[in-house]
């Protein structure tokens, strides 16, 4: 019995961890998966929205999920403007490979010795009526407890993955950003500019850290250098998920969220890193489009 009530709890919270996953990665499945660029900073970027959330409730008491809607343009202004100097200076001349990796590595960098040097090395917390609070009962002898701060985290995750899935889907937009990477010749021939398409739609996928970055400092505290541990498990779950795939980013969120805490439940918190990328090379050496990919190996 006691064995059955831990399985369970850990199936919620890997649930419910497969939802924070998923805001984590849903921007950079829409930036390396459909614009082939390799943001390897945005989840440092995410950690500079968690910071700015702790700004806007510790000086304005806004609920950190009020705070994260509200820096949500800033992030879409900052994606706009980096993927400008990305294209004029990488893309453009086609040397987006190895010295635009680069680039975005210094973005890192960069970002993080900011974050540094304005708020130290401490870990910061925001206070919202939420956290550490929980729920649950009894049910047929098992004791289920649900946290607050990982259930409000699932849901605005859920939120954002599905109508970021249904507005890439529904409109034109959508489906001149899914054809980007596929012909740009017969997308300029139809009258679009594809530079303008891939710079509005890494910008949605930046404007996703003020939300993603909310939701980060709910569920964990934060440092300025806590985003270098979510660097395997994003680009694991995109890849995973199927690279340009929304709603496989989402399954694939939830398995490594369910396989990471099952893991730690019953193994211990110190071999649960390996799992993203065990599951990531067993899929891939089956399927290597990942879980809904359509083709695309790249």
């Amino acid at each position: 019995m006691i064995i059955l009530e831990l399985f369970i709890n850990a199936l919620i919270a890997g649930i419910l961890l497969g939802g924070f996953f998923a805001a984590l990665s849903i921007g950079l499945s829409i930036c390396f998966g459909l614009l082939d660029t390799v943001n390897i900073a945005h989840p440092t970027f995410i950690v500079a929205a968690a910071f700015c959330t702790f700004i806007l409730n510790a000086n304005f008491g806004i609920d950190p999920i009020l705070a994260g809607i509200i820096i949500t343009p800033l992030f879409f202004g900052l994606g706009w403007v980096i993927y400008s100097l990305y294209y004029q200076f990488f893309e453009k001349t086609s040397a987006e490979a190895l010295r635009g990796l680069a680039f975005f590595f210094g973005l890192l960098f960069i970002t993080e010795v900011v974050l540094i040097i304005s708020f130290g090395v401490d870990h910061r917390l925001v206070n919202a009526a939420y956290i550490g609070k929980s729920f649950g009962g009894e049910f047929a002898g098992i004791s289920v407890s649900v946290p607050f701060r990982l259930l409000s985290a699932f849901v605005v995750a859920a939120i954002l993955t599905l109508g970021l899935q249904m507005f890439l889907d529904r409109s034109f937009f959508g489906r001149a950003t899914r054809a980007v990477h596929q012909d740009m010749m017969a997308l300029s021939l139809m009258g679009v500019d594809p530079v303008a398409i891939k710079r509005i739609a890494f910008a949605i996928g930046l404007g996703t850290c003020g939300i993603a970055g909310a939701l980060m400092i709910i569920v964990i505290p934060i440092e300025p250098a806590v985003g270098r541990l979510f660097i395997g498990n994003v680009f694991a779950i995109v890849v995973l998920g199927g690279l340009g795939s929304i709603s496989g980013t989402l399954i694939a969120a939830m398995i490594l969220g369910i396989a990471e805490s099952m893991v730690s439940t019953f193994f211990g918190p110190s071999w649960a890193p390996a799992v993203s990328f065990t599951i990531l090379l067993g899929v891939l050496a089956f399927r290597p489009t990942g879980l809904l990919g359509v083709g695309d190996t790249r």
